[in-house]
């Protein structure tokens, strides 16, 4: 009776959680789902939308650019992430621990302010570039903010704390006693990484990955406020059919909201395989 009491308090509990998910996550989505296979102006239900959105080279371009730059701003994250979160495992506990709390805050600093943030220190009229121009240093001489390296570079920006923050747990898997045993046996310690420490941490490697490559494939605020048009990524296109200053389709942009979905769980689906085979080798 008591159990019965219990179950029926957890289950009023989470009515509301289950409410804000249905409104503000299924809904929408179906909502979404549904206008792709619909005409223009919600006339009729077809595939003209998907057909437009697959044939048409700008939204190709679109998609071809927004996999580009997720898949460069990733590796490069993740590089970086790799060394960053082994060095960071070796600093005192309270040294690591603000170094930690300031990863956590860059990697929640995106959208507009970010975009704002450089182009006060990086634009044409920004800090450096003034500085630099002031003391007759060329090392920004030939760099455009407002292109592909410069975006690029900002979205390098909030990948690499994020891929800290997700990698540093899985140094914890590695045990001294392996180290030590490996340096008695006569293993270096490239060996040692080679054999015994790279495959242990491989699946945090694959996952952290995919993350990222989602992470930069809805990335939305930073690209607009950054380069606002003039640079042809999917989810500028979708928010351009949705709130677009001379006409919205928003069908389209739930055909092309939908093929981007796909894109990140097909992302995701490939490196869930590679985890398990990792794994499955580990073992």
């Amino acid at each position: 009776m008591r159990t019965q009491t219990n179950l029926r308090m957890i289950a009023l509990v989470l009515v509301p959680f289950v409410l804000i998910i249905i409104a503000f996550e299924l809904m929408p989505l179906a909502v979404m789902v549904m206008d792709s296979f619909r005409g223009d102006e919600g006339k009729g239900w077809t595939f003209a939308q998907y057909v437009t959105a697959l044939t048409s080279k700008y939204y190709l371009t679109g998609l071809k650019n927004s996999v580009l730059i997720s898949l460069y701003s990733s590796l490069v994250g993740i590089l970086v992430a790799i060394f960053a979160a082994y060095s960071l495992t070796r600093f005192p506990t309270s040294l690591r621990e603000k170094i930690l709390l300031f990863s956590n805050m860059t990697s929640n600093f995106a959208g507009v302010p970010l975009a704002f943030a450089y182009v006060v220190l990086l634009g044409n009229n920004g800090l450096f570039t003034l500085l630099f121009q002031k003391m007759g240093w060329d090392i920004l001489a030939e760099f455009d903010l407002y292109s592909w390296i410069g975006l690029a570079l900002v979205y390098v920006y909030f990948q690499i704390p994020l891929a800290i923050l997700l990698l540093y747990p899985t140094y914890f898997a590695i045990q001294e006693q392996w180290k030590e045993a490996a340096a008695l046996l006569g293993a270096s310690s490239f060996q040692f990484w080679r054999h015994i420490g790279i495959p242990v941490i491989m699946p945090g490697l694959v996952g952290t990955f995919s993350i990222l490559f989602a992470n930069s494939m809805g990335a939305y605020a930073t690209a607009y406020a950054l380069v606002g048009s003039n640079f042809n990524l999917l989810s500028i296109r979708i928010g351009a059919l949705v709130a677009g200053d001379v006409m919205t389709r928003p069908e389209l942009a739930g055909a092309l909201a939908v093929i981007l979905a796909i894109t990140m769980i097909a992302a995701m689906w490939v490196n869930e395989r590679m985890m398990r085979r990792v794994r499955r080798d580990l073992r």
